[in-house]
């Protein structure tokens, strides 16, 4: 009976070898490709923030530790452009949240063309990026764009053309206004597929208690949305705070940090300055999304 219940241990010993083998061959193309296109990246971005580059390849790259660190935390230019990202990240996450939610619990009733209604509220998510910056940049042109010409000229609210997309004073309004408009739909389709997943018995309880629609709202719709509110959050500050496309394409005056540490690389031709600033982005980012997981989430 020992002999037989050695070779049986044998046996499957030996099957979890050939299987952990099999597992490992055929993980080994993803591991090899996420290693190239993400884990070289990082380590040489963070490389690079401790070494000055020459533009030229032929010159020796040189080893100048924390200067480039040292030079950004004193450069005010850095310090606006973080409190730009942070007024820009904390406005989107907050309104596109806020109008997902709403337009979520509207979807969410039977009306005729329902569906309908769902595929257009998701298009601006879905459609290219350029051609919504073009036709919002269309739209808000100082000369030709429509939105001018009812606030100017049908509806007489301003004296003359306004340059919404490139004036100082309105171009961060109207990149939040962008972002917001553009992303809201991630958090409509969230909050959508739980608020389908809700029990309508706990709705029909509360009807009976004599509770009204607000009061079913609060006590039973939020404490349901609260995990998925929780994780779009957090999903949409890491996006927002490191958005750089949608803001360049649409208004060269809004320079949040992403855009500051472009300039750095292909402006100033600093690359080294610019893998600081990536560096430093990413500290920051797993520090506030540490916090907020710990202290809201609680997991």
């Amino acid at each position: 009976m020992a002999p037989v219940l050695a070779a049986t241990r044998r046996r499957g010993s030996s099957v979890s070898q050939r299987e952990g083998r099999l597992a490992w061959a055929l993980l080994a193309p993803s591991v090899i490709l996420v290693g190239l296109v993400v884990v070289y990246p990082i380590i040489s971005s963070i490389r690079m923030g401790f070494t000055h580059i020459p533009l030229d390849p032929a010159m020796p790259e040189e080893f100048v530790g924390l200067e480039q660190y040292s030079e950004i935390v004193h450069d005010p230019e850095f310090w606006l452009a973080i409190v730009r990202s942070l007024v820009h990240t904390a406005a989107t996450v907050a309104g596109s949240t806020l109008l997902g939610l709403a337009v979520a619990v509207l979807m969410n009733r039977e009306f005729a063309g329902r569906g309908i209604a769902r595929g257009i509220v998701l298009m601006p998510y879905v459609a290219p990026l350029i051609s919504l910056v073009f036709a919002w940049r269309y739209m808000f042109h100082p000369v030709y764009g429509f939105v001018n010409y009812w606030f100017v000229d049908i509806l007489p609210i301003f004296s003359g053309p306004r340059d919404w997309v490139e004036s100082p004073a309105f171009a961060m309004p109207m990149v939040i206004l962008f972002d917001i408009w553009r992303y809201f739909p991630y958090a409509f389709l969230m909050i959508l597929a739980r608020l389908q997943s809700i029990p309508k018995t706990l709705y029909e309880a509360a009807e009976v208690d004599g509770a009204g629609s607000w009061a079913k709202f609060r006590h039973i719709t939020m404490p349901e949305l609260s995990f998925v509110l929780g994780s779009i959050v957090v999903l949409r500050w890491i996006w927002n705070f490191t958005k750089f496309d949608d803001v360049w394409l649409l208004s060269r005056n809004v320079v949040t940090v992403t855009v500051y540490a472009y300039l750095r690389a292909f402006q100033s031709f600093d690359l080294g300055q610019a893998a600081a600033i990536s560096s430093l982005l990413a500290l920051g980012l797993i520090a506030s999304v540490s916090l907020y997981v710990k202290k809201v989430l609680r997991w």
